[in-house]
């Protein structure tokens, strides 16, 4: 039996941030058909309100190192302040959603980042996502907007990376659901010249991705994210698409296929 398509959107703490860029995400989000869910970051607002109350923001490799007061921060920016934005505007565009942290209904469960040469504190690697939970929910047409917070069984917050959470969300609701995973970031795909903002590549499948690594032509910071999209694939998720956020529900971005 065919199973009904749903279409997972991560975006970006930049965008949901910004009250222009997040008004263009709540409208073009809510205009995609049929079942969905959005994951968000909230890492400047993060760092904003910790400075505001006097925390130092750390960050290794973009990763940010979440002691005692900073997981306090996040999980009220993330959790409540993000997140609940998000969810009161998508109810003016109609959009029946529910803000969730991983803790919530128990949808995520994580184990605390073992120590290796850094210790990034309170930050979780997700273990088990519950997505006959998270079903329950979407069938009944409650559209699940997900914080970058999991929890570990023991009554413990933890920060997790919103591009793990969302890859594997998508990778577990792929049992239930043909899913498109979309990655929202800042340009307009994957590039064949960095420099040249229109110079997009409409489709990736392994082979010429690994022409494109040998040549150098796919360097940095895209080689994780494709990573982990072609991993996406690999636990069945059925297409995956880097693009702008405003081109979300449109044909455009990279798409990532088997």
């Amino acid at each position: 039996m065919a199973k009904n398509k749903l279409t997972l959107i991560k975006v970006g703490g930049k965008i949901v941030e910004e009250e222009a860029t997040l008004k263009q995400l709540l409208n073009d989000f809510s205009q995609i058909e049929g079942h969905k869910v959005l994951v968000h970051g909230g890492g400047r607002s993060a760092t904003r309100i910790a400075e505001q109350l006097g925390i130092e923001s750390k960050m290794v490799g973009g990763r940010r190192i979440t002691d005692a007061k900073t997981l306090e921060v996040v999980t009220m920016v993330y959790g409540g302040l993000v997140n609940k934005n998000i969810v009161a505007g998508l109810q003016a565009f109609g959009v029946n959603a529910l803000g969730l942290t991983g803790a919530d209904m128990d949808v995520i469960r994580s184990e605390k980042r073992p120590v290796k040469e850094i210790d990034y504190g309170f930050a979780g690697d997700v273990k088990a996502v519950k997505a006959e939970t998270l079903k329950m929910l979407i069938d009944k047409n409650i559209v699940p907007i997900m914080a970058p917070l999991t929890h570990d069984g023991k009554g413990h917050i933890l920060n997790t990376n919103a591009d793990t959470i969302a890859a594997e969300t998508a990778q577990a609701l792929s049992e239930y659901y043909d899913v498109t995973l979309v990655y929202c970031f800042e340009k307009k795909g994957v590039l064949k010249d960095e420099h040249d903002d229109d110079s997009v590549i409409p489709q990736l499948d392994k082979d010429l991705y690994k022409k494109y690594v040998d040549e150098g032509v796919i360097t940095g910071g895209m080689l994780p994210k494709l990573d982990n999209a072609f991993r996406s694939l690999e636990k069945g998720v059925t297409e995956v698409v880097i693009t702008l956020a405003s081109g979300i529900g449109k044909d455009t971005g990279t798409r990532i296929v088997n």
